[in-house]
Order: C-alpha cells, then sequence, then structure tokens
C-alpha cells in the first residue's frame, strides 16, 4: 500500500442535538439550508466523497409525515453531477424526532422506516452512516446527563448505546432490502485513557468500553466478553445482547474520529489539577485531562490507535474526522500531520482508505458541548463571513494535497503545539525527559519590519506563540524607502511573507515633515508591494482610520471613499492606493487606536497609570473611536494573511467609545474615581493636525474581532503583571 491511494474526503459538522425540549441545528446556525453556492465551494477542493446530512430529525420532526426530500435531492443531485460520493448521515448525536425515544424501541424502529424512505427516495446512494458516534453520543446523552434524555448512569449510558446500535442494524436491513450493495461505514471517537499504577483498572476498563458499539455491531459481546457482567449488572436484559448475537452487522468501513482531547489521562493527585478536571467513580477521587497536557513514557497518538483499531477488527479504515480549533498555521500543521500519519500507517501494512476534513464550514457550541443554541463559532476548511463562505488556508492544503498530493509550504514545518513541550501542562507519576525542543526552523520566514513599534513587537510576540518563524527589522537594519537595500534583504531570508509594521505615526509632527512622512508611509510601502508582487511573497501592511473625514458619523465600512484631513492620514491613503495599484494581492488592514498589555505607549496604559496616581485626566469627549486590542489585532491580521486574503479590511473590537469614556471604562475596572477624567472637546485640544470627530471602523467582509469590553477585561487580566511595573 502506498500513499498514492490515500483519499481525502470532506466532512459538514451537521450536529442536531436536543437539549431538554430543545433542538439545536448546526447546518441552520451556519446558514447552510438557505445557501446554494456552498457545495460547488466544497466541490472545488477536489474531495472525493462528503460526509453529508439527511437527518432524520430534520425532515421528519412530526411523525406520519411526508418528508420534503427538495433540499436534500438538490444536494445531492449536484455531489452526484460532480462525481463526489456522499456518505449519507441519517442520526447525529441526535436522539430523534420528538415522538420516539430510546428506552421502548421507537427509536430502533423509527430510524429503520425513515431509513427505508431516504433508500427509496435515493436509490442510487450507497454509502451511509445511520448514527454517527453511537458511543459518544451514549456517554453525552446517558452517561453525562448534558442531551437529552439527560441520564447520569450506567443504566442509561448502556439503554442509549444499545439502542442506537440495535438501531443501525434495523437501519442498514430496512436500506438493504432496497438497494443489496449498501455499505455500513461507522464512525466513533477512538481514544484511549492512560492512568496512574493505581487507576490501571479504570484506564482499562475504559479502553474495553471504547470498543463497545463496534463489539455490539459485529456480534462480539457474548458472555465471554470483558463487559458482560458488567452490562448485566448495570440492569441490561440478556435479550437485548442477544439480539446483536442473533443480527451482526459488521462496518465495511470503520470510521475514527480523533481529536487532540480525545485521548485521556486519569491522576489521584488532585492537587496538580484545576478543580473542573476532578471527579472519581465511588472507588476513587480523580482528575480526568488530556492525555497531550501530560509527559508520558508510552506511545500515544493517532498512529497507535488507528493500528490497534486495525489489529483488533482488520476491517478496512478512514479517519473521518480530522478538525483542531486553533489558529490557523496549527489547523494546517494538525491535518497536514494526519496526512503524513495517514500515509505511514499505509506503508506499514494498515488497509486505511481516506482522511476526512471536517466541520468543511466550521461549527458553533462545542466549546460548550452543544449544551446552549448559536454558541461560540470556529472556523473550519472555511469560515463565515457576512453570511458567506470564504476559504481559509485549509482550503489551500486541501487543494494542493488532491492535486499534486504534497503541500511545501512553511505553515506546515515545524512542530505543532501538541508535539513540543509547551503542551505539557501537568507532570505524571511516571515521566520521560523529553528532549529539548527541536523545531524545525524554515528556510522561509515572515520578514517581520518594524522592531522598535509597538506592532511590530507585538507580531514577534505572537509569532513566538504560534511557533511561526521570523526575522524582526527595525529601520537601522532596513530602511524600506531604501529600495536596493529592501531587495538585498529580501534576496537573502527569502521570506514567504512581509509584515509592515514600520511608518511614521507621529500625527501632529507631519503636519511639518510631510515629505517625511510620504516616504515612510507612502513611498516604502510602494517599493515593497512592487518587490513582493514580482517574488511572490504576501504582503501585509497597516493604515488607519485617519484616512476618513468623519462626516458619516456611522461606522465606516471598507468601501466607503477616503477623504483623510491631516498629512498622516493623505499617506496611509496614498499607501493603500499605491499598494494595490501594485500589487493587488496585497493585504492591508486598517484599524483604529490601538492597546494592549505590552507596552506603555498607548492610551488605556497612561490613563491607568495617571488614575493610579491620583491625578486627574483631560480626555477628548467628542471624538468617537473604536479602539482596537493589540493581540487580537495582530492573531487576525495573521490568520487574514495565512488565508491569502487581500484588500482592505477593518479590524477594530466591536462597538465604539470616546476617549473619555474609554478612560471611565479604565477607572471603573480599576476601582478608581471616575471623577478624576475630565471630558473636553475636540476644539480645546492643542492638537496640529485635524481629525474626524468620528473615525469608527466596522468590516461588511465579516471580520470581528470581540467586543471593546471583553478586550478590556483580557487587558486587565494579560497585562496584570506587567502593570505592577508601571
Amino acid at each position: 500500500m502506498n500513499q498514492e491511494n490515500l483519499h481525502i474526503w470532506g466532512g459538514i459538522e451537521c450536529t442536531i442535538n436536543r437539549v431538554h425540549n430543545q433542538y439545536f441545528d448546526q447546518l441552520d446556525y451556519a446558514g447552510h439550508y438557505t445557501r446554494a453556492s456552498d457545495l460547488a465551494l466544497v466541490a472545488d477542493l477536489g474531495i472525493e466523497a462528503l460526509r453529508f446530512p439527511v437527518l432524520w430529525e430534520k425532515h421528519m420532526p412530526k411523525p406520519d409525515t411526508c418528508p420534503d426530500w427538495s433540499w436534500a435531492r438538490q444536494s445531492l443531485e449536484f455531489l452526484s453531477e460532480r462525481q463526489i460520493e456522499p456518505i449519507v448521515g441519517l442520526v447525529h448525536h441526535g436522539s430523534g424526532p420528538s415522538y420516539v425515544n430510546f428506552y421502548a424501541g421507537s427509536f430502533e424502529q423509527g430510524l429503520a422506516d425513515y431509513a427505508r424512505q431516504v433508500a427509496l427516495e435515493f436509490p442510487w446512494i450507497t454509502n451511509y452512516t445511520p448514527v454517527n458516534e453511537p458511543l459518544t453520543t451514549a456517554r453525552f446523552c446517558g452517561l453525562y446527563g448534558l442531551w437529552y434524555p439527560h441520564g447520569r448512569d450506567d443504566y442509561h449510558f448502556l439503554k442509549v448505546l444499545i439502542s442506537e446500535c440495535k438501531a443501525t442494524c434495523m437501519a442498514m436491513r430496512a436500506i438493504r432490502e432496497v438497494n443489496p450493495s449498501a455499505r455500513l461505514i461507522q464512525t466513533e471517537d477512538m481514544g484511549k485513557v492512560y492512568s496512574t499504577p493505581l487507576l490501571r483498572y479504570q484506564a482499562e476498563f475504559e479502553n474495553w468500553r471504547r470498543w463497545l458499539s463496534f463489539d455490539l455491531l459485529m456480534g462480539k459481546v457474548d458472555a465471554e466478553h470483558p463487559l458482560w457482567e458488567f452490562i448485566l449488572h448495570a440492569g441490561i436484559n440478556e435479550e437485548e445482547l442477544y439480539y446483536f448475537l442473533a443480527h451482526p452487522c459488521p462496518p465495511d468501513m470503520m470510521g475514527l474520529n480523533y481529536y487532540v482531547t480525545s485521548e485521556r489521562y486519569l491522576d489521584e493527585n488532585l492537587e496538580i489539577y484545576p478543580s473542573h478536571t476532578h471527579g472519581g467513580n465511588g472507588r476513587h477521587n480523580y482528575a480526568d485531562v488530556e492525555a497531550v497536557r501530560v509527559k508520558l513514557n508510552e506511545p500515544t497518538g493517532p498512529y497507535e490507535l488507528v493500528t490497534e483499531l486495525w489489529q483488533r477488527y482488520h476491517i478496512p479504515l478512514a479517519i473521518t474526522e480530522v478538525h483542531l480549533h486553533c489558529t490557523r498555521e496549527e489547523q494546517v500543521r494538525w491535518f497536514h500531520s494526519m496526512w503524513q500519519t495517514a500515509g505511514q500507517l499505509r506503508r506499514s501494512g494498515v488497509d486505511i482508505r481516506a482522511i476526512t476534513a471536517w466541520a468543511l464550514f466550521g461549527s458553533f457550541g462545542w466549546n460548550r458541548l452543544l449544551t446552549e443554541p448559536n454558541g461560540d463559532y470556529e472556523p473550519g476548511v472555511f469560515k463565515l463571513a457576512t453570511n458567506q463562505l470564504q476559504p481559509t488556508a485549509l482550503a489551500r492544503l486541501i487543494r494542493n494535497l488532491t492535486h499534486q498530493q504534497t503541500f511545501d509550504h512553511p505553515m506546515v514545518e515545524g512542530q505543532g503545539w501538541w508535539q513540543s513541550d509547551k503542551r505539557v501542562l501537568y507532570p505524571a507519576e511516571y515521566q520521560a525527559c523529553l528532549s529539548a525542543s527541536t523545531r524545525k526552523r524554515s528556510a522561509r520566514p515572515i520578514l517581520i519590519l518594524g522592531k522598535t513599534g509597538t506592532l511590530g513587537a507585538a507580531f514577534a510576540r505572537v509569532c513566538d506563540i504560534r511557533g511561526l518563524h521570523y526575522q524582526l527589522f527595525d529601520r537601522c537594519q532596513l530602511d524600506i524607502t531604501n529600495q536596493a537595500q529592501v531587495e538585498q534583504v529580501v534576496n537573502e531570508l527569502k521570506p514567504w511573507a512581509i509584515v509592515n509594521a514600520t511608518g511614521y505615526v507621529k500625527v501632529d509632527e507631519a503636519e511639518r515633515d510631510e515629505d517625511n512622512c510620504i516616504g515612510c508611509n507612502a513611498t516604502g510601502p510602494m517599493y515593497l508591494a512592487q518587490l513582493c508582487e514580482r517574488l511572490g511573497i504576501k504582503l501585509l501592511s497597516f493604515s488607519s482610520d485617519l484616512v476618513f473625514d468623519g462626516e458619516k458619523k456611522q461606522p465606516y465600512v471598507e468601501s466607503d471613499p477616503v477623504a483623510p484631513l491631516s498629512v498622516y492620514g493623505r499617506s496611509k491613503a496614498l499607501a493603500e492606493q499605491n499598494l494595490l495599484t501594485y500589487n493587488p494581492a496585497s493585504l492591508i488592514v486598517r484599524t483604529s487606536q490601538f492597546f494592549g498589555p505590552w507596552d506603555q505607549g498607548n492610551f488605556v496604559i497612561q490613563a491607568l497609570n495617571q488614575l493610579l496616581r491620583g491625578e486627574e485626566l483631560m480626555a477628548v469627549q467628542d471624538v468617537h473611536i473604536s479602539p482596537t486590542y493589540v493581540p487580537d489585532l495582530v492573531n487576525m491580521s495573521l490568520d487574514l494573511m495565512q488565508d491569502d486574503e487581500a484588500g482592505i479590511w477593518h479590524l477594530s473590537n466591536a462597538g465604539q467609545t470616546t476617549w473619555a469614556e474609554l478612560a471611565r471604562q479604565v477607572a471603573e475596572r480599576i476601582g478608581e474615581d471616575t471623577s478624576l477624567i475630565k471630558g473636553i472637546p475636540l476644539s480645546q485640544m492643542d492638537w496640529i493636525a485635524p481629525r474626524p470627530q468620528y473615525s469608527v471602523l466596522k468590516s461588511e467582509k465579516g471580520a470581528q474581532l470581540p467586543s471593546l469590553d471583553n478586550a478590556l477585561d483580557r487587558f486587565f487580566s494579560d497585562a496584570n503583571t506587567q502593570l505592577l511595573q508601571y
């Protein structure tokens, strides 16, 4: 076997789960049902199969009704036309419509009846996943109490699991009565548990339990099974288990869903771990943490787990969910590393057929385990912006792999966080010494210009955190107005991207120093744009809200015409024009007054210091702005750059305020007297350069940073240790 025959599939996060009497629909949150263009974007990835939902709860929410198949038919026919094989899911982390339940047989019979209707409507469909991740769903529904029917013991867990597995058997029998060649592709989260010696018995139990859905389907749970007595002791009747012995339904392919949190570690030393990880089994209390956060001296990871699955069942395999909620380059590294792992598995003799780019449209609320409607959004292969899908760096990776089988980009070089020493948060009772990090540095760095400035230094700090290789230059090392010097440095370093965080920033002095300001802010970036266009280097540069005159009185968006009032504003407007003229692929981020925890030069820090000293603070009360938190600005800018976005983008924290009101928010957060803040009109300031009285920014392209209130809360948390020095 070789990697040439390894396929890439796609998957849509399509959960419809129930919490009490509410149903939460991921594709409704994503707007997919009303957006006809989504599947064309998916098809352009070059994938060969798509895990696609034709979900019971969506199509038959009421009993004895005729489903409206129009949306599913249109979607499935489109996939067929584009030669993408659908793998149809019928229940995805769900408990069925409200008229069925797991306890009286109605779920099993109901799903079988629904499956038959789907097969009759789409007789050409071959691949099915009637119930996604039955073991995981059973834990969430019957053991943890998170989803309906909110059970919290072994009996309810097992009743849900057995019902789901029996429903799978009955559904496949019904489907095969229509289409005898139909195939069962059964998915499961194949985690593993590790532990201290004291808790090895618990780890062994959970590691037997992880196979239970597959063992039931294959008719392997008999009196000799290690969990037979456990199941009967929990209250399950033997007759319920005999069903599977008499009606085995072995999968035609097993789908392994693997996440960085799939593997767990149990430790009775509770004092080492945060309280939210504490639990127990009635015999011992222990912490349950991600194994990736612990130093272990035994093999872990997807290679080991897939190999175990193969050796146990010898059934063809696919990794049916590959997703990581993290920074863009880590998402790319995660998928690429799984691609490489799958290739290694094939070369070792494991019959693994595909890996699946999961959550193509992103997902909502998994940070709260889908217990609330909507929830925080995390992007996937595409990101949602203004109710449209936009490709991320992952899309570029997948298109490259499906067409060329390789992806040569600095983003994939080096270690992901899950491979590096920084992953370790907790010690283990027995631990192996990890060697010092040996991150491979790319020959092609990000070139950051502006070493002595707030923004340049922040980019270097965030790149360190995110594991992005960079070179940081100040103006003495590289003057962007010196075209020859720029070419020399770029030719030597061969960067894949340049971040221009340098420039003339003294707004008032610019009124008397126009030539220098224009040179630094407009001419130098023009040279960079020309060079980057010629060499194929991504260029990120920054502009300002001061390109506007303030007459609009409502948030400015990217397409609004510029009308700068000052020399500085004109220099930034001219820079935008030069960049887009000489390099249309340039990414230009307009932002507003930024603040952060890593420098003393911003308004929030200065206001904080004055208030702590009990000094009166004069602040403008009639100029409306949208302050921007530097960590948010830098992280989003890096994501946009890696997604290969171009043109002008507005990035500022959601909300607007005045300088005086911003100072009051600072005072309130530190418990200082807001009467120290004296609001004054713009006309009384001794500023030389004219400023717009309204320069609030908003993105019509869908770029959205957290709210200003949220940013200020994080500022005081992030800056706490530094503030003691100011």
